[in-house]
């Protein structure tokens, strides 16, 4: 288990602290788009998200088996367990979802209602009990968001079972992500931890590629070998890093409430490297969400 006890430097000694890691985290978490943009056109879902962990989890391994303490069977199986969670499931049923033709941008507003479901579990489980400003802000950025995706929504005509696993799937990360901060009794450093889920995604990704028939061998291209690049060095090692540091740091609901702000981030990423076109609402919905965002972050 990654070390999540509070550290002795605490963030009300570094103010600037907080606006750089929550910067850090909503451009990371939104870039993953940049990355399935340019592999999805090569390679179906379950190929990618194989990839993707792979790569993460062999250029972590040297590391994870070198530096830190040794790695024993019951730590392990606790962060493949939330491998399992983190990764297979919560990436793995959006694929899965999305495939069904479940509407990309319904599938999008549900995965952005995480915070929503990480402030309404930190209680209970952490016992961290959001203020009323908290909860307003929280509402205040939901709308935000439902803004942004209004033009994208839809109900589409997939089974009723894929539209159940998208939201089973943006709780299953929700859970873990309470459970991962939680959790102290089996500490791991972060490159070990790390590794282990993204090794274990690989496992269960390249199972269901098989048995989708296509097989484990990347396409040889150029936009595969960016797409790959960026989902690896970007949307993994420095995206999970700071959320794991964040969720080590500060209140849960503060740091999920950040990733309210991917949807508009990453509507510029496509803008500016896609050229798709912005609307008035997209800015309105950024606004909004960014009103609520300091709210539930202030103080």
């Amino acid at each position: 288990m990654t070390d999540l006890s509070p550290s002795p430097a605490t963030p009300a000694r570094h103010r600037l602290l907080w606006p750089v890691m929550a910067t850090m985290l909503i451009i990371g978490w939104s870039s993953g788009f940049v990355g399935i943009r340019f592999a999805n056109e090569e390679a179906s879902v379950f190929l990618l998200l194989f990839w993707r962990t792979l790569l993460s989890g062999l250029i972590l391994l040297p590391f994870a088996l070198a530096f830190g303490p040794g790695l024993r069977l019951r730590p392990v199986l606790s962060q493949m367990g939330f491998g399992v969670m983190a990764v297979f499931l919560y990436l793995g049923g959006f694929a899965l979802a999305i495939e069904q033709r479940v509407p990309t941008g319904l599938v999008a507003l549900i995965s952005d209602l995480l915070p929503l479901a990480i402030a309404a579990l930190s209680q209970p489980v952490l016992g961290e009990r959001l203020s009323r400003r908290q909860w307003l802000g929280t509402a205040i950025a939901v709308g935000g968001v439902l803004i942004v995706s209004f033009d994208s929504l839809g109900l589409g005509t997939a089974p009723l079972w894929a539209y159940g696993l998208t939201v089973g799937s943006m709780l299953v990360f929700a859970l873990a992500s309470v459970l991962h901060k939680g959790r102290r009794s089996l500490h791991m450093p972060l490159h070990q931890s790390l590794c282990i889920h993204t090794l274990t995604g690989a496992a269960l990704f390249g199972l269901c590629a098989l048995a989708a028939g296509d097989g484990l061998r990347p396409p040889m291209t150029q936009e595969f070998a960016i797409g790959m690049a960026w989902l690896v060095l970007v949307a993994t090692f420095a995206t999970y890093s700071v959320y794991y540091t964040s969720l080590r740091l500060f209140p849960v609901a503060k740091v999920s409430a950040a990733i309210y702000l991917s949807p508009p981030v990453t509507m510029l990423w496509a803008w500016a490297l896609f050229g798709e076109p912005l609307t008035p609402a997209m800015f309105a919905g950024l606004a909004v969400t960014l009103a609520g965002v300091w709210l539930t972050s202030r103080g």
